[in-house]
């Protein structure tokens, strides 16, 4: 079987730290423990700029799990905007959550096979992701997965 590509949000990074909620933080040290074998990994701008927006000490601790773990960061530029926008504009993601839209343009635009996230909200969940690829093949897109570390793992 080839390997995927593997788009991670910024959620991803920060259950490695999370104290409580151990069953996933353990799930998410898995995936990570397993990343060379399951395929490429990569971030967006996106995740950068959060991080960064991190209070102190949590900024420290993800900016050097990502640079232990080295993910290929991916550009938002003018095609993410306006796919991220669409789906905002769709209902599919809330206006306010447009950074979730991002992350999953940004994954589209690039082509990556799956996008991994804890967040259940707007992300991982059927309903997103049937409109999402309803949206992509409409727009001359491939469909993507959606899925949980747990789901990866």
């Amino acid at each position: 079987m080839r390997k995927l590509n593997y788009y991670f949000d910024t959620s991803v990074f920060n259950f490695i730290f999370a104290e409580d909620e151990p069953i996933r933080k353990n799930r998410t040290q898995k995936l990570f423990k397993n990343l060379s074998e399951l395929g490429e990994s990569f971030i967006s701008e996106v995740v950068l700029r959060e991080v960064n927006n991190a209070p102190e000490p949590k900024r420290t601790q993800l900016t050097e799990l990502i640079d232990r773990y080295n993910p290929k960061v991916l550009d938002v530029d003018e095609e993410v905007e306006n796919l991220a926008r669409r789906y905002v504009e769709e209902d599919i993601i809330p206006v306010r959550y447009h950074d979730d839209a991002r992350h999953i343009a940004v994954a589209v635009v690039n082509d990556l096979d799956v996008i991994v996230s804890w967040n259940f909200e707007h992300i991982v969940k059927l309903k997103t992701r049937l409109e999402i690829n309803g949206i992509n093949k409409l727009l001359g897109y491939r469909e993507i997965e959606i899925c949980s570390p747990e789901e990866v793992i």
